[in-house]
């Protein structure tokens, strides 16, 4: 009888310790199992924040319209067309830093930037009639410059579209729009997209007479 009762005691313990290691393996199971869940989440959130964060950049607008839009005739009167368009630029409050390295023109005068030019702004043009991207244009640096090309905090760049002379390299918006010129009472926009942010798009009307210089308000 006692040798029963000590086997039945033995074959107790045995159970007791099998018991503790299935709820050990479960522990452990579930614990890799919450490290992974909370890993996820954190990633997840991690990634969501970068993505709205890099949203945020691109929708940001970095650069703003300063001053009047200036529209030079290649020949003026009820029938004339615009050969230059000039606006003014700045960085917004804060804004990032912005690379104006004009683009090179091509061998031949077709108003737009060479294929292999180093410009990262790009400036492109619409009206109803066509859409002509990466014009050729050039800057000029306004009042405080710091010598190089970027576009920084109180300073103020002005951009030219279009060359001098129709027909000369680098050609000019008659020499771009090979569509239709821009002559009298035609809406267009030209649009300044930079390599982040916001584009900024400047919609403007040629009034019914083109003059030599002319304020497009």
């Amino acid at each position: 009888m006692n040798k029963l009762f000590r086997m039945h005691r033995g074959q107790k313990g045995i159970t007791g310790l099998e018991t503790a290691i299935i709820l050990i393996a479960f522990v452990v199971v579930a614990a890799v199992f919450a490290y992974t869940a909370l890993s996820a989440g954190l990633f997840s959130t991690q990634k969501s924040s970068e993505a709205v964060y890099a949203g945020l950049k691109e929708a940001q607008s970095t650069l703003e319209l300063r001053g009047s839009v200036i529209a030079t005739a290649n020949a003026t009167g009820a029938s004339g067309t615009i050969k230059q368009i000039t606006f003014t630029v700045s960085n917004v409050l804060h804004g990032e830093p912005l690379d104006f390295t004009a683009p090179t023109a091509a061998a031949s005068a077709t108003g737009v930037a060479n294929a292999t030019s180093n410009n990262v702004v790009v400036i492109s043009y619409i009206d109803a009639y066509q859409r002509v991207d990466d014009l050729y244009w050039t800057v000029t640096k306004l009042g405080k410059d710091d010598g190089d090309d970027i576009l920084e905090d109180t300073e103020k760049f002005q951009i030219t579209v279009g060359g001098d002379t129709a027909g000369v390299a680098p050609g000019n918006l008659i020499d771009a729009l090979a569509s239709t010129d821009l002559g009298p009472n035609t809406k267009f926009s030209l649009e300044i997209r930079p390599p982040n942010g916001a584009v900024l798009v400047i919609e403007r009307t040629t009034p019914p007479i083109i003059d030599t210089i002319m304020n497009l308000r």
